[in-house]
């Protein structure tokens, strides 16, 4: 009986009763107290017992209940009386030690009603306890603070929130409940080491700005050109869109179908594409003048230089000033003019927080399968899961194998904790399509 359950400080009295889903062990503490806990004492007697329903470990895929016979003591020197302490018990949750951090894993990667079910327990109380555990862990870990640092914003909970994240790694560093630039300065504000930080990308959003300068002085601010480009592409569509006004049904159904081929930059369309993009602007001037205006401004990012970049912008910002849809790339042109510098640092590092894009999409998965979790829990289960964490091991520690001789090596330094940089973005996506989140 007792080789069902491996606990050092309870036995099972009687053989487990069993249906096809639960197990139930009668057990009681194989040690008594030795002495009492208020005054030392060693002369203790029974007082009296209870039953007590402790949940354990799943065995062969069944749940189990431990019906303890939990008795309570007195002692004879100062009268007080107390239950039988138990290591393997969490007297706050009524569940084997074991258990509780079996849930608090699963809970990371599983909905709190999938764990409550495989376990036994209540749905709350898997709730409260990965509460708990989130809590634990919010004081437990520091990721490194990134050389590069991005901030941008991802729904979560029909809102947007504020993610930090680490260009360089591609982790996510941060998530915070709303992107306010009180929220941002105060969250940088927490980083000890943000002096380390040299680059901040970000989106064209002001409050990020002003949140930087007045934290990160230091750091360079570098406007995201996935931002920037996109305004090229949606000022084609406004195009688009205006023309399709003076078209036949027919042409307006071709036209809305063959968007796409307008968005793809002109080497990356095979050649049924080509053809059909080369009648549309042989037919339609303005689409013609409106589609070179968005490859040449694609072109200035494949300049090797900031110089030769901001050239080629100033020679596009003449043509499109005086173009016949300059009225559709007007928002362009003022972005860019009023995050000139912030735009072309760019070309410093070729730095880019693109791929933070796409965790929208991750996160409306994660929060389909767990409906009704609060942005506290979506935020833990994305941050403090350790299955999705990218660790560097630490570095060889040699003072490890010369204790006997500490002198010699008093110069250097303890590596004997791993860097954290926080949850790996391509580790995350691999884990959701194999159904593991």
């Amino acid at each position: 009986m007792n080789d069902l359950l491996f606990l050092p400080d309870l036995t099972a009295i009687e053989p487990p009763q069993e249906n096809e889903t639960d197990m139930m062990f009668k057990v009681e503490a194989i040690y008594p107290p030795e002495r009492c806990p208020e005054c030392g004492f060693d002369k203790l007697y029974k007082h009296s017992s209870r039953k007590q329903l402790i949940m354990d470990l799943p065995i062969r895929l069944k749940r189990v209940g431990l019906q303890l016979n939990r008795r309570r003591y007195k002692c004879r020197e100062c009268d007080s009386t107390f239950w039988e302490r138990l290591i393997s018990i969490d007297e706050k949750r009524s569940m084997t030690r074991r258990l509780l951090e079996s849930i608090e894993e699963q809970s990371m990667s599983k909905t709190f009603v999938e764990v409550a079910e495989s376990v036994g327990v209540d749905e709350k109380t898997v709730r409260n306890v990965f509460k708990d555990y989130a809590a634990f862990k919010e004081r437990e870990y520091q990721f490194e603070t990134p050389k590069w640092l991005g901030i941008d914003e991802i729904h979560i909970i029909r809102k947007p929130r504020l993610v930090l994240t680490n260009v360089e790694r591609r982790t996510i560093y941060d998530i915070k409940k709303d992107r306010n630039k009180d929220t941002v300065i105060k969250r940088l504000l927490e980083i000890e080491d943000r002096s380390y930080i040299e680059y901040v990308t970000m989106d064209m959003w002001k409050p990020y700005k002003d949140a930087v300068n007045i934290v990160l002085p230091h750091a360079k601010v570098v406007v995201d050109k996935f931002h920037v480009v996109r305004m090229a592409n949606q000022a084609l569509d406004s195009v688009r869109k205006s023309l399709r006004t003076n078209m036949t049904p027919k042409g307006r159904r071709t036209l809305m179908r063959d968007r796409f081929i307008l968005l793809k930059r002109r080497h990356d369309l095979i050649d049924r594409e080509l053809l059909l993009l080369e009648t549309w602007l042989g037919n339609i001037p303005d689409l013609k003048e409106a589609y070179e205006l968005k490859e040449e401004f694609y072109k200035i990012w494949d300049t090797p230089s900031s110089q030769e970049g901001e050239k080629r912008y100033i020679n596009w910002r003449q043509r499109c000033v005086s173009s016949n849809v300059k009225d559709a790339y007007k928002d362009l042109v003022r972005a860019v003019d009023n995050w000139n510098e912030e735009i072309f640092n760019h070309f410093d590092k070729r730095l880019t927080n693109a791929y933070t894009e796409s965790i929208n999409s991750i996160i409306r998965h994660i929060e389909r399968l767990g409906k009704g979790y609060s942005f506290d829990s979506l935020r833990a289960k994305i941050l403090f899961n350790e299955k999705l964490h990218k660790k560097r091991k630490p570095r060889f520690n040699k003072n490890a194998f010369y204790d006997a001789l500490p002198n010699m090596f008093d110069h250097v330094t303890d590596h004997n904790v791993s860097d954290n940089f926080g949850i790996d973005f391509t580790t995350f996506i691999k884990e959701l399509e194999k159904g593991e989140l």
